[in-house]
């Protein structure tokens, strides 16, 4: 879930407030930062997941063994998918998890500042624990806010052409909510997500956090440059952001996959002609295990994820400083 997410909040630099004249105007101004906050990180992350989602749609059908596609490849099926389905069939999903991964990024930027203020001040944790603690904190309140979407999101993109059961997201809403249980329905999976979302997410904001505190350190003329709405704030270079971005998702990655391959055979539900056998958690892990092992079953598409970290970490670094220069939030 969500590595292009995490890098966005993972810039943690704390603005500075300026003044504001008259009465109100404290409060009006605080108010403006945190909707800047929320465009800043929602467009960001919408940019970068778009850039990926062939990629996206690709890991959910290799991870769930599609059977129109589960004996291919990374590369094999993203070549399948345009000749059953067309172009536009590497997008299926797509609308869904822009709906989605807006609030996802803006909320997740913007739990992550609170907390680590609150973990600071409160806790007295300081240093780079902090950010392991808020980053943790911070996905897994992205997540609990957004899950019904991203389950939206994975049952549309699991359908392959002619063989519809939804025809658009509200009719997936709708069809989730009255044959599988209502409102629960719709949180399948959502204790392998948070599970594997607490390390992901964590590490993913230590990692870089670390990587950005010691360069600045170190090599500020090197790897850094001014803000250019703030030149007294010392921003990484892009191709230094790409760098340390793509080190950091690699790493989360790698440690939360198999709760990431948990979750979404959850998700899919009775798509899956095993669903009786994944109820929960521990029986799906013990199906997937038992059934492909782990390079095959709880890694299957690892490969994809790590090539997904490159690129869409470029593009949500990248349209995230350009973003907060915009909305002057440095």
């Amino acid at each position: 879930m969500a590595a292009a997410a995490a890098a966005l909040a993972a810039a943690d630099h704390p603005p500075a407030q300026p003044p504001a004249a008259g009465a109100a105007g404290p409060t009006a101004r605080r108010d403006f930062y945190w909707l800047r906050s929320f465009l800043a990180g929602g467009i960001a992350g919408c940019c970068a997941k778009t850039t990926v989602a062939p990629l996206d749609r690709v890991k959910v059908l290799l991870q769930a063994h599609n059977h129109h596609y589960k004996h291919l490849g990374v590369f094999s099926t993203l070549c399948a998918v345009p000749q059953k389905e067309g172009y536009l069939g590497l997008y299926k999903g797509n609308g869904a998890m822009m709906i989605r991964i807006f609030p996802y990024g803006a909320i997740q930027f913007m739990a992550f500042e609170h907390y680590k203020t609150l973990i600071t001040t409160k806790l007295g944790v300081s240093g780079h624990i902090h950010r392991l603690m808020a980053g943790s904190m911070a996905g897994m309140t992205a997540v609990i806010c957004t899950y019904p979407l991203d389950m939206v999101r994975v049952r549309l993109a699991f359908q392959v052409k002619g063989e519809h059961t939804y025809t658009g997201i509200i009719h997936a809403f709708k069809t989730i909510y009255a044959k599988e249980g209502g409102f629960l329905g719709f949180y399948r999976g959502l204790m392998p997500t948070l599970l594997g979302m607490a390390p992901y997410a964590g590490v993913s904001f230590f990692t870089f956090g670390t990587l950005k505190s010691v360069g600045l350190s170190h090599a500020p003329t090197l790897l850094g440059r001014p803000s250019s709405d703030n030149p007294n704030v010392l921003v990484l270079k892009t191709h230094i952001n790409l760098l340390c971005g793509g080190i950091a998702g690699a790493i989360a990655q790698t440690i939360s996959y198999p709760f990431d391959v948990t979750r979404r055979r959850m998700q899919l539900g009775t798509v899956l002609p095993e669903f009786e056998k994944c109820l929960t958690m521990r029986e799906t892990m013990k199906y997937v295990y038992g059934h492909h092992g782990i390079r095959k079953g709880l890694y299957r598409g690892l490969s994809l994820n790590y090539i997904r970290c490159i690129p869409s970490q470029a593009v949500a670094f990248t349209t995230y400083e350009l973003m907060k220069q915009f909305f002057h939030l440095n």
